[in-house]
C-alpha cells in the first residue's frame, strides 16, 4: 500500500463501553484532533442503539456481524447485522475510495492495560505496532488473526487494528484510559501521516509479540453450567506467564484446577465480564519476540 487515503475511527460497536463512545462524541465536537494533511479521518459510532440503551448489543454482537455476506437487506431481520451493513457501505462505498485503515475502539474488564490487537500480520502493522511499543513501553501488542470479513470490523481492513484498554468496568468512564486512549489514536495517525510523507519513524527493529493459540472455556457441569472460577492467583495476571501445574481455576468447593498443558502459554482476556457468554474464559497466547 503506497498511500493511506482514509482513516475511520470507530466507537461503540459495543454500546456500554463508554471510552471509545465518548471519545468519537469529543471528535464530532472537534474534528481538527484527528484530521492530518495527507487523508481524511472519519469517526463514526458502531453501535448506535446500543449506546442509547446501554447496552453491549440490541440483538447480536456487532463485532462478530462484518461477515461481507451477499443477503438482501429485506432479508436481514437482526439489528446489528443491518448495521454492519450501514457501516461497511461507509467504510466500502461504491465507486469512491475504500477506507484504507479502520481503528476499532473498545474497553474491557480484564487487565490488558493498552493493548493493540492486529487482525494479521501486515508489515505496515507490524512497524505501526513496533513505533506504538517503543513510543509507550506500557503498550502490548495481541496478534489475532482473522481472514477478511471474519465477522470483526477490523477484518474490513488489511490495515485494521483495535485499541483494547482496561481494566475498566462496563459502562463505566476512566478519564485515564480515556487519555491514553486518545493519545495511542493520534499516534497512530501521526504514524501513517509520517507513512505518507516518507517520515516513517524508526525505533525498535523487534516487537514483542502475543500470538492468539486459542480461547479456554470455563469448567462446566453436564448440563453447561459453570462449575469453577478464575482462580485468585490467577486474576488480573494477564500477560504473565502460566506453567504447567499452576492453578487456573477453583471450584465452588475450593478444589483447586490445575494447567494442564505441557508448555508455558501466557493468558489474556482473564474473565473478561462479555465473553461469559461465548463460552470464553481467557485467550491463551505465545509471547514472541520478531524481527521488523
Amino acid at each position: 500500500m503506497n498511500q493511506i487515503n482514509r482513516v475511520a475511527i470507530v466507537g461503540g460497536s459495543h454500546g456500554n463501553e463508554l471510552i471509545g463512545v465518548y471519545l468519537i462524541k469529543k471528535f464530532h465536537k472537534y474534528p481538527d484532533l484527528i484530521q492530518r494533511s495527507s487523508f481524511e479521518t472519519l469517526s463514526l459510532f458502531g453501535n448506535p442503539k446500543a449506546i442509547a440503551s446501554g447496552s453491549r448489543y440490541i440483538d447480536k454482537d456487532l463485532n462478530r456481524c462484518f461477515t461481507g455476506d451477499n443477503l438482501p437487506d429485506d432479508k436481514i431481520s437482526i439489528y446489528e447485522e443491518l448495521r454492519a451493513r450501514e457501516i461497511q457501505a461507509i467504510l466500502q462505498p461504491q465507486n469512491q475510495d475504500c477506507v484504507n485503515a479502520i481503528i476499532d475502539l473498545h474497553t474491557t474488564t480484564a487487565k490488558m492495560g493498552l493493548c493493540i490487537i492486529l487482525g494479521n500480520m501486515h508489515p505496515l502493522l507490524l512497524r505501526l505496532a513496533a513505533h506504538l511499543s517503543a513510543i509507550n513501553p506500557l503498550v502490548k501488542v495481541y496478534s489475532h488473526q482473522q481472514p477478511r470479513n471474519s465477522g470483526f470490523l477490523r477484518s474490513l481492513s488489511e490495515l485494521g487494528l483495535a485499541i483494547e484498554v482496561g481494566a475498566v468496568a462496563q459502562g463505566i468512564l476512566n478519564a485515564e484510559l480515556f487519555q491514553k486512549t486518545e493519545q495511542l489514536i493520534y499516534a497512530v495517525l501521526d504514524y501513517f501521516e509520517g507513512c505518507n510523507q516518507g517520515k516513517i519513524p524508526q525505533h525498535n527493529n523487534t516487537l514483542t509479540l502475543y500470538q492468539s493459540i486459542g480461547a479456554v472455556d470455563y469448567p462446566r457441569n453436564e448440563d453447561g453450567e459453570i462449575k469453577a472460577m478464575i482462580h485468585p492467583q490467577l486474576q488480573f495476571r494477564d500477560y504473565q506467564p502460566l506453567h504447567p501445574g499452576d492453578p487456573i481455576f477453583l471450584t465452588f468447593e475450593d478444589e483447586e484446577i490445575l494447567y494442564e498443558g505441557e508448555s508455558i502459554v501466557y493468558p489474556l482476556f482473564i474473565n473478561e465480564a462479555a465473553y461469559y457468554e461465548k463460552g470464553i474464559a481467557m485467550y491463551f497466547s505465545q509471547k514472541e519476540v520478531i524481527n521488523i
